[in-house]
């Protein structure tokens, strides 16, 4: 018998393709796969703008990264650019993000941007998506 979490889990991803089919009328098999593994993976929400399909590559908005985060316990995230890798004037951002949850304990990752590895849709904003 299937748990609450895994029906509640199913009937997202039947949501989740019921809007993406309205909203694009052409979708890939392989991209209606990456839905269905990234609301499996992380139960996001196309309803609750949480995920967007952007130049045929789904993302995670930072609605869903709040969500994520919040689900995981997160008590805390510091942010810092890192300089010396970092070129402004080229749009080239690095940022060092130390993550805190609730028992004291951290992990850390760096997220990049620049014009080359972004959507041309966010072109200008590189700052954001680093």
């Amino acid at each position: 018998m299937r748990t609450s979490f895994a029906r509640r889990t199913e009937e997202l991803i039947r949501e989740n393709l019921r809007v993406v089919k309205r909203l694009h009328r052409e979708l890939s098999v392989s991209q209606l796969l990456v839905l269905r593994q990234l609301t499996k993976s992380f139960r996001l929400s196309l309803l609750r703008s949480e995920m967007l399909l952007l130049d045929g590559t789904w993302y995670v908005t930072h609605s869903g990264l709040l969500r994520i985060a919040e689900r995981r316990r997160c008590s805390g995230i510091q942010t810092e650019l890192v300089e010396t890798v970092s070129e402004p004037s080229a749009g080239r951002w690095v940022f060092k993000v130390t993550v805190r949850n609730s028992r004291s304990q951290s992990f850390v990752a760096y997220g990049d941007a620049y014009p080359s590895n972004v959507s041309t849709r966010v072109h200008g904003a590189e700052i954001r998506v680093a």
